[in-house]
């Protein structure tokens, strides 16, 4: 029987065949694999391109009507610019998060239109809010950072690319525009120039503002530093604190730089605007330096100094005296008048013995340790009376020592009613005492926390203690003059200026100017000039030519103030010219300081204006430092040079005509006079032509 045998067809033998499939399907998966790799590969090119390459390095992130920010992210900037970006407000260089590569900005916010908000890296939170609520043409952005952890320092850098700034802190040498400045990061606070030069002075307010038509106004309320690179750029930032400051501030654009500071600058504060007793601006002040320890001798002194003013033709003025001659004046109980009627002399008790001398006194709110007087209150349990620390043990005070002119003092604690009314009423006794007609308080710069590295209390945070003081004087009445300003503009009060050297640098009479226009800017319009030829050195000026070009510009401004008089500096001829123009300032510049007082109490329009303030379009006029309006109708181009009878001299307005009060020639606007020729004893003056 034949063997049989069941035979496979294919030439591949069952368990090959069941192989090679599987091989085959191992390849197409691979390839598909490679396929799938590639084309992950291709989509992740593509977004990497599309973020990197194609995406547009601008976004917009808010618009408003007129203006929109935009977000740069190569740069970390924010930019402020119309919607057809035909023109830029400002830049803003965002350093508050870590050097990172942030492709685009998202909105959190979702479809709020005048919001936008965003976290970046789990470090700090942006939101800003617009506000439309202005004129038409300004518009507002709120904006504020907020840290998410401690000690995270929060800081925003303003660019000066095209951009002239103005505001901010009064300075040893002050500039206008202040892109030519260097400031190193310090507390942004009001200092004593005198003691610290490199401070920012006794006028300030967290208001900036730019030439292309924006403002900065900075939160009052938070703690901030602020730096200023010259021609670069200034910076406000946080400290770093458990407390986790924000930063806050609001940004307004306008369509001049005059008409957004008339919708903001001029509103910096709600208070009703109140005039000072602006009767002073009729009399000259002559600062009498009293270096006796004698009251009587002082009392001599004094007297024999205001007999010699008389003499001279200068006897309708103020007489000025320090703190120190205060003290000891009022601690003469009585002075001895002669009973013309009997042949015997007797000693009787004047009520006012100084009031025909017409004093301004002086005062401060600091009492010196070695004083019997702090013993007194400290031994009755005045303790809060000054500036504290409590103790954590049994809950005492301990006032905090800190140095005025030279001794160990305590300073007065403003946040106390029974504090305040003490003081006061002492000053009240002061005056009353000497028949003074005006006070100077001085000691208002300066944070004594702050200055002794400690955390200022709630309260007295920044430049608190100047503003609690400040309106604590005003209550007194209105002829009271202060030496700090911070948050009081409103306030009817003179403001005394930071003292200055007697050379022709920026830190003496080229500072004058510049000052002038910064105080009138930050709305304190009524201000008393440092006297002529400087107070810094303590000592008489001896340079005759200095001594004229600074009576020539302060002949223009609120109040005159003498420290050298003309018979000691100078020749006989130059006291004749001191003459003629304190009647200059009398019968020419108080009708317009008046008339243009009763304006700034209706608009808050500066009394004392740059040139850019009829010409706010026109470049040249943003960086002229050496000329000042009153008004609108008087232009003053003083020489501030050494040896110099010629200056180049810039009209405003393109649409005004100046007349010169010296040739009675006639310019036009928007126009500069090459080479002014102007002699020693002349200032150039132009009267606008209506």
């Amino acid at each position: 029987m034949p063997h049989t045998r069941s035979r496979n067809t294919s030439p591949v033998p069952e368990v090959n065949w069941d192989a090679g499939l599987k091989e085959m399907n191992e390849t197409w998966k691979g390839a598909i694999a490679c396929v799938g790799v590639a084309i992950f590969f291709i989509m992740t090119i593509g977004i990497i391109y599309w973020q990197v390459m194609d995406q547009p390095n601008k976004n917009w992130i808010l618009k408003g009507r007129v203006s929109g920010l935009i977000w740069e992210r190569n740069t970390h900037t924010l930019i402020l610019q119309t919607l057809s970006e035909n023109k830029t407000y400002v830049e803003i260089d965002v350093g508050n998060f870590p050097d990172m590569d942030q492709n685009f900005v998202k909105n959190l916010c979702w479809l709020n239109k005048t919001d936008f908000c965003y976290t970046w890296d789990s470090i700090t939170d942006l939101k800003i809010t617009l506000d439309r609520n202005f004129a038409a043409g300004t518009e507002c952005y709120n904006i504020t950072w907020t840290p998410i952890h401690c000690d995270v320092r929060l800081k925003d850098c303003f660019s000066m690319t095209n951009v002239s700034w103005y505001g901010g802190g009064s300075l040893s040498a002050q500039h206008w525009p202040m892109n030519s400045v260097n400031m190193a990061l310090q507390p942004f606070v009001i200092s004593n120039l005198k003691s610290s030069p490199g401070a920012y002075g006794s006028v300030l307010e967290r208001y900036f503002l730019g030439s292309t038509g924006v403002s900065v106004l900075i939160n009052p309320n938070i703690q901030i530093s602020m730096s200023i690179e010259k021609n670069k750029s200034f910076c406000v930032e946080t400290p770093a604190s458990t407390e986790r400051f924000p930063l806050q501030y609001t940004i307004c654009i306008g369509q001049t730089i005059q008409s957004v500071h008339q919708e903001i600058g001029s509103q910096l504060y709600e208070s009703q605007r109140m005039l000072p007793d602006i009767a002073i601006v009729r009399r000259p002040i002559w600062k009498h330096y009293g270096v006796s320890d004698s009251a009587a001798k002082l009392e001599r002194e004094v007297r024999s100094f205001h007999n010699k003013l008389r003499r001279h033709g200068l006897g309708e003025c103020l007489i000025s005296i320090n703190e120190h001659s205060t003290m000891l004046l009022s601690s003469k109980d009585h002075v001895t008048i002669t009973d013309q009627g009997r042949e015997t002399q007797r000693p009787h008790k004047d009520l006012h013995p100084f009031k025909h001398l017409n004093l301004s006194i002086t005062a401060s709110p600091y009492q010196s340790v070695n004083s019997e007087q702090l013993q007194s209150y400290l031994n009755k349990g005045q303790e809060n009376y000054w500036l504290s620390l409590q103790s954590k043990l049994d809950g005492s005070q301990a006032p905090i020592l800190t140095k005025w002119k030279g001794q160990f003092s305590v300073r007065l604690n403003v946040t106390s009613k029974d504090a305040v009314n003490w003081y006061f009423n002492k000053v009240n006794n002061l005056r009353n005492k000497l028949g003074a007609q005006y006070i100077i308080f001085e000691g208002a710069e300066g944070n004594t926390f702050l200055e002794q590295s400690m955390q200022p209390p709630k309260g007295l945070e920044g430049d608190r203690y100047a503003e609690y003081l400040a309106k604590a004087i005003a209550q007194l009445g209105k002829s009271a003059i202060i030496t700090a300003s911070a948050r009081s503009n409103y306030l009817p009060l003179f403001v005394q200026m930071s003292p200055l050297h007697s050379d022709w640098s920026y830190r003496g009479i080229k500072g004058i100017v510049p000052s002038v226009l910064h105080y009138s800017l930050l709305g304190n319009n009524f201000f008393i000039p440092d006297a002529v030829g400087g107070t810094l050195a303590d000592e008489f000026l001896t340079d005759e030519e200095l001594f004229i070009r600074w009576l020539q510009i302060v002949t223009f401004l609120p109040v005159m103030s003498f420290n050298t008089p003309p018979w000691v500096c100078c020749n006989d001829w130059v006291l004749n010219l001191t003459r003629r123009y304190i009647q200059k300032h009398q019968h020419q510049v108080v009708p317009l300081l008046i008339k243009y007082a009763e304006e700034w109490l209706s608009s808050g329009n500066p009394i004392y204006r740059p040139v850019w303030w009829l010409s706010p379009d026109d470049p040249t006029a943003f960086t002229i430092d050496n000329e000042f309006l009153i008004g609108d109708e008087m232009l003053i181009a003083p020489i501030t040079d050494k040896g110099c009878t010629q200056r180049d001299i810039f009209l405003p307005g393109r649409d005004n005509q100046w007349m010169d009060t010296n040739t009675l020639q006639v310019f036009d606007g928007g126009t500069m006079i090459q080479n002014y020729n102007c002699s020693l004893q002349e200032i150039p003056v132009f009267i606008k032509k209506t």
